[in-house]
């Protein structure tokens, strides 16, 4: 009797300690631009118990990280310099100390990169160059760091809007579950193009179709895959709207377009970043200027968004922002206020409770989490 009750104090005490073992926290990565205060890439640990958050360390030495990936292993992050004459650049990352080393810098093949792309195999990386209009992919050496470009895609063409749209403008990268179908959103043309990545070889090739055209003058921007991989979502920065789609084989089947902001809204539309909770059940966007998010209920048969409601953002051009894996906060980054506000977020309605809570780093542009 007394080996089994020391036996099952034992047991409890095991559990008890492998429980306390698995930490609630996150490695956050905020990517910002150098022009104020900043210094480069600030890395935070994220308690998803909490909301709380602790600085670790920064990564300097790059000028405007303002857009950033992880590499699958989550060994390497990779992040543009948002300048002319742009640049990516690679990085080791210690999960001990929560540092990261930077490994080599390379040509992004055009001016302004601003998103950034890993595929799934860890072998290729896809810059997009908003003010170059194109596209790089960059392989991978062994040790992480990122070899010369060996493709180039210039995109060519205007739209409507003769301020923003009088050329090519391509503004993310974004790689679907397959690995294989690459969808690029171009703001100039108004057009979101498809590409087939061969893994292999790392040659980007016209998908089929060539492109997908969205409303003249719309602009879009940053998409996004629902978790069943059946529904896709584009983000449109000039017109203010959300348009879903019907995803298989490469195609893309719009379904819905539906507004960013409230229809007695007068000010300007200038919506940045779109992402959906982890249950598929929600999909939020940040609109800068109303300086909100949009929250939108997702019909899981069909699609289809039905307005839920705008959360102040409490602060000044958001331009990312990103939901925890847990599915409990929202983070905010407000790029004019210097801020990233932290929100709780209730997983049954999607509505979203400002905790209080906010990290002040200057002019933050890009939030990833490890």
């Amino acid at each position: 009797m007394k080996r089994a009750c020391l036996l099952l104090i034992g047991l409890l005490y095991l559990m008890s300690t492998t429980t306390h073992g698995q930490s609630n926290d996150l490695y956050l990565f905020v990517g910002t631009y150098t022009t104020k205060t900043s210094q480069g890439i600030y890395v935070y640990k994220f308690n998803t118990n909490t909301g709380d958050f602790t600085p670790i360390s920064v990564a300097t030495g790059i000028k405007n990280p303002s857009f950033l990936a992880l590499s699958p292993d989550k060994r390497y992050l990779y992040s543009v310099a948002e300048m002319s004459g742009g640049a990516v650049s690679s990085f080791s990352f210690d999960q001990k100390s929560g540092y990261l080393t930077m490994l080599n810098t390379q040509s992004a093949g055009g001016d302004g990169p601003c998103h950034v792309a890993v595929d799934k195999t860890g072998k290729w990386v896809i810059v997009g160059n908003y003010r170059g209009g194109s596209l790089s992919i960059l392989p991978v050496q062994v040790d992480g760091s990122l070899g010369k470009a060996t493709q180039t895609i210039q995109h060519e063409g205007s739209s409507v809007n003769k301020e923003r749209q009088e050329k090519a403008h391509v503004h993310s990268i974004n790689i679907a579950p397959n690995n294989e179908d690459v969808f690029v959103p171009d703001l100039g043309t108004d057009k979101i193009m498809t590409y087939q990545l061969n893994t292999q070889t790392g040659q980007l090739t016209p998908g089929t179709p060539a492109f997908t055209a969205a409303t003249p003058g719309a602009g879009p921007r940053h998409f996004t895959f629902h978790p069943n991989g059946k529904f896709a979502y584009v983000i449109q920065e000039l017109d203010g709207t959300v348009t879903g789609f019907n995803y298989k084989k490469g195609q893309l089947a719009p379904f819905q377009t539906i507004s960013t902001v409230p229809d007695d809204y007068k000010g300007r539309k200038w919506c940045a970043d779109i992402h959906i909770s982890p249950d598929g059940k929600f999909l939020y966007g940040s609109n800068r200027a109303h300086e909100s998010l949009v929250i939108y209920s997702i019909n899981q048969k069909n699609g289809q968004l039905t307005y839920v409601g705008h959360q102040d953002v409490l602060g000044k051009t958001p331009r990312n922002f990103m939901i925890d894996p847990t599915g409990k906060w929202v983070l905010v980054a407000n790029q004019d206020t210097d801020n990233i506000v932290i929100f709780g977020r209730d997983k049954k309605t999607g509505k979203l409770t400002p905790t209080g809570k906010e990290i002040k780093v200057s002019m933050p542009v890009c939030l990833i989490t490890l």
